[in-house]
């Protein structure tokens, strides 16, 4: 397995547009530190947003691995682009010709997404604490490492949407129909969502109970938006006479789905390249 990591690793040096995609995607996770600097001024009151609770352990590890999650198209363009430069460079081929095979191709894709998802949750680990230390109330040890299921569900969620940009990228071919086809299938599960929440099943949680077990939908809902946890909002909704009752955890269940169609996502990748003739 490092055999067919190092492969990978070696491509991507020489790969200047990954390297820069890729470093602009962590210093855009940085930039969630200058969120503690943004006052507003209401009345002639200031207050900044740092100050309403954010960075605050344990919320932190939610608020932020949300946060960085929708960054992650940054690294699924070096993903896609990783294959479609297989394809285009023939680097793909003349692997297959120096004896790796299609198996141990698809594979070595894999690790690099396992190490591309690992090497981004310690950085959000690293960040966040960097955070939480320097602007939380609470400082106490149980505290500061509770909530870290938030951590593994970026992990999970990462590694399964960068395995979905890995199909993508052997299905199509080229990266930019690839984020493409991620696009329209974005938009068609918000589409069938929509079609049964508000036309076929008005009133009922059936849309919900069907589409969590869609592929990017299962994603969204490992880390669920985390505002209306805040004390601040739950505060100004029950003085408007309105509550918040969402589960805001981490359910094994969605785990459990997005990991299946990880699972199906690389062996589909294996079946269309041992199909495909190159």
């Amino acid at each position: 397995m490092i055999r067919l990591l190092t492969i990978e690793l070696h491509k991507l040096k020489y790969n200047k547009s990954a390297k820069v995609i890729s470093l602009v995607y962590f210093i855009l996770i940085t930039f969630i530190a200058l969120i503690a600097s943004i006052e507003f001024k209401f009345g002639g009151i200031n207050f900044r947003i740092a100050d309403q609770g954010i960075f605050n352990f344990p919320f932190i590890w939610h608020f932020n691995t949300w946060v960085a999650a929708i960054l992650k198209l940054f690294l699924a363009i070096v993903i896609v682009s990783m294959m479609a430069n297989e394809y285009s460079h023939r680097t793909l081929k003349q692997n297959l010709i120096d004896g790796l095979s299609k198996r141990e191709f698809v594979l070595s894709k894999f690790l690099t997404v396992i190490a591309f998802a690992v090497i981004s949750t310690i950085f959000v680990f690293i960040v966040s604490l960097i955070l939480g230390l320097s602007f939380s109330d609470y400082n106490e040890i149980g505290i500061v490492f509770s909530d870290l299921e938030y951590l593994f569900a970026y992990f999970i969620k990462l590694i399964g949407f960068f395995s979905f940009c890995l199909f993508l990228g052997v299905l199509v071919k080229r990266s930019a129909f690839a984020l493409g086809f991620l696009l329209i299938w974005s938009i068609a599960e918000n589409i069938i969502y929509g079609l049964l929440k508000w036309k076929f099943f008005k009133g009922t949680d059936i849309a919900e109970s069907v589409t969590q077990f869609f592929p990017l939908a299962s994603m969204s809902n490992l880390i669920k938006e985390p505002f209306t946890r805040l004390g601040a909002v739950q505060s100004a909704a029950n003085q408007l006479g309105e509550s918040f009752d969402k589960n805001y955890d981490v359910q094994a269940l969605t785990v459990f789905i997005v990991l299946i169609w990880t699972a199906l996502f690389i062996y589909w990748s294996y079946l269309i390249l041992k199909k495909r003739d190159l």
